[in-house]
């Protein structure tokens, strides 16, 4: 959909609110899943994709409809995964089965992520299936307007569905994003000369950071559209997001997108429960999405099998799961992003917070 079009669709879309088919009719167990996927009053909801083998949710009070899995962008151009054809086959692969959400980042493997998801979506009409988001590292408003013209370029798009500030790892990362010159004052305009719809942000690394991000915002009378965290079997025994900001994300009504449900494969490794369960976890929270890297076809697939075979838990069924994985899970150890600085991008590649 280009921006013309979505401007009339959003028009005539005002004050809808049919439910979104969520997923199959669940016990109270689900009962907070499907609340937090029905539309608040007055929010505008978008057109329900349809597809047989895909369910939908709604992103916060957005009113968009996303699919239940989205196709992580890093592993697009991981270094010795697929090549650029394989890339491109699996996005269209993805996006014919339903899935809508496309998640990626300026600073994903040098840019060639984006590349390949815009090779990808700007093909026989795929843009139009697509939900697009991306992320941006730039904490000035110079970096961050830089950054987003960049991304627009590579993922040949006048438009971002979402942009979100990624990397929300540090106390004072909050703060830099709302000063005066920081990195809103750019996406706001951008927002403004109709360059992206949303607005969210992202971060890995404490949720008492991902707290103070929505405080701040609070103190600007500003409201986030989404927040990306990592949400899996692990997360909540240790420092969890679940427990914390998904709380915190309902009671503004902003979109819940989970991600690392396999924690960079070091929760895959401890096999605790076999991978659909792992991915299946987090589906059972007030998630608007739970975003996965795809690396391969048969990866494609088992993501598809997940949504397709997932049923709300009834809280006996969530307690096992937890207890299977307590006794790994409360030290933190296969929760690396939390722990270590490994997978701090702009840890180690501090010029990509100012670099334009």
């Amino acid at each position: 959909m280009n921006r013309r079009d979505f401007i009339k669709t959003t028009a005539a879309g005002v004050g809808a609110t049919a439910a979104l088919d969520v997923m199959p009719s669940a016990p109270a167990a689900a009962a907070a899943i499907d609340d937090a996927a029905k539309p608040a009053p007055g929010t505008v909801t978008a057109s329900i994709p349809q597809h047989p083998d895909m369910k939908y949710r709604r992103l916060g009070r957005t009113g968009e409809a996303v699919s239940l899995v989205g196709m992580g962008g890093f592993h697009l151009a991981k270094p010795g995964g697929m090549t650029n054809a394989e890339a491109i086959r699996v996005v269209h692969a993805g996006l014919d089965a339903g899935i809508n959400f496309c998640d990626n980042c300026w600073d994903y493997n040098g840019g060639e992520s984006e590349v390949r998801l815009g090779r990808a979506l700007s093909q026989e009409g795929y843009r139009n299936k697509a939900f697009l988001m991306t992320k941006i590292d730039g904490r000035t408003a110079q970096a961050a307007m830089g950054q987003i013209e960049t991304s627009l370029t590579r993922l040949k798009t006048d438009h971002l569905d979402l942009l979100q500030f990624h990397e929300i790892i540090r106390m004072d990362d909050p703060e830099r994003v709302f000063a005066a010159g920081g990195a809103l004052e750019a996406v706001l305009r951008a927002r403004e000369q109709g360059k992206l719809r949303y607005i969210g942000f992202t971060g890995h690394k404490s949720p008492k950071i991902h707290a103070h991000m929505f405080a701040v915002a609070d103190q600007h009378d500003f409201h986030f559209d989404t927040v990306q965290m990592p949400l899996n079997i692990m997360d909540a025994h240790y420092d969890s997001f679940e427990q914390t900001v998904v709380p915190i994300a309902l009671a503004h009504d902003t979109g819940i997108i989970g991600m690392k449900a396999f924690g960079d494969n070091f929760i895959l490794k401890s096999r605790v429960m076999p991978p659909i369960q792992m991915l299946q976890y987090p589906m059972g929270l007030p998630v608007s999405l739970q975003v996965t890297g795809i690396d391969s076809m048969p990866i494609l697939h088992q993501a598809l099998q997940a949504v397709r075979t997932f049923t709300p838990p009834s809280p006996e069924f969530r307690n096992a799961l937890l207890a299977r994985s307590a006794e790994v899970g409360r030290t933190g150890s296969t929760e690396h992003y939390k722990i270590s600085g490994h997978f701090d991008g702009t840890g180690q590649n501090p010029q990509w917070l100012t670099e334009a």
